[in-house]
């Protein structure tokens, strides 16, 4: 039984982690045992590869010459954007190479422990769902993130349920697990931020449920190279209000 985890890495000056995280999603040995489902027949665990997808959206720090030192050592697949584009921008260049049969998405920080990959994949492996969000507000340990961003996730999800009749608890989460067919099919715009409301809105109007597990989450500071800012918030409700009614 050969199943693949296409694993994508957007990375936009992440000279500092990019090493580290590269290393612990290599030496993640994903071996899962199914109770039930198309694949609970099987006697021993079953093994998902990893196909490691990192996509350079134009660094300037020095995380291209690693990803390339990588890419020569034959550890990942690596694709280069020319300029910054922005993070949407920069998956939807990694979904386009991606061959497995699921689909993960990996910030290059070390926010979202790897080791996790097996959760998320249960539930698609079991047949429970075909869309995995891990939730960073499920009960997991976390390392305290900052309060407004706290309250202006919450706020996001809240108006995600409310348009598309959810009740999911996170949102804006990295680790979003897939069914490569089901993301396959979504016709996706988001250069920036705006991909964690758009793929949710798209996923949900297609009537695929979110299926939620509890994740760890240790989140960083700004000074040690966190990106996101209060102007993605409002970029964020608007997406979450445009693709309500168009697609």
């Amino acid at each position: 039984m050969n199943l693949k985890l296409s694993v994508i890495i957007p990375v936009y000056n992440e000279a500092a982690t990019l090493r580290e995280i590269l290393s612990r999603v290599r030496k993640v040995d994903i071996a899962i045992q199914v109770d039930f489902g198309p694949y609970s027949h099987l006697e021993q665990p079953l093994r998902v590869e990893k196909e490691l997808i990192v996509v350079d959206d134009g660094s300037r720090d020095g995380s291209r010459e690693i990803i390339r030192e990588e890419e020569t050592a034959g550890h990942i697949r690596a694709f280069y954007h020319s300029h910054n584009q922005g993070k949407g921008a920069a998956v939807r260049t990694g979904l386009q190479h991606a061959s497995g049969d699921f689909i993960v998405v990996q910030d290059a920080d070390l926010e979202y422990d790897p080791r996790e990959y097996r959760v998320l994949l249960l539930p698609l492996l079991e047949g429970r769902a075909r869309v995995v969000y891990g939730s960073r507000f499920r009960g997991g340990p976390t390392k305290a993130m900052f309060f407004t961003h706290m309250l202006g996730n919450r706020f996001l999800t809240l108006v995600t349920n409310i348009l598309y009749d959810s009740i999911i608890t996170d949102m804006e989460t990295c680790y979003k697990c897939f069914c490569a067919d089901v993301v396959r099919g979504i016709p996706l715009k988001a250069r920036g931020f705006e991909f964690e409301p758009e793929i949710t809105a798209k996923v949900l109007k297609r009537g695929y449920r979110i299926y939620e597990v509890p994740i760890s989450y240790t989140g960083r500071e700004f000074h040690e190279g966190k990106k996101i800012s209060w102007r993605d918030g409002f970029k964020a409700l608007w997406t979450l209000i445009k693709y309500r009614f168009v697609d």
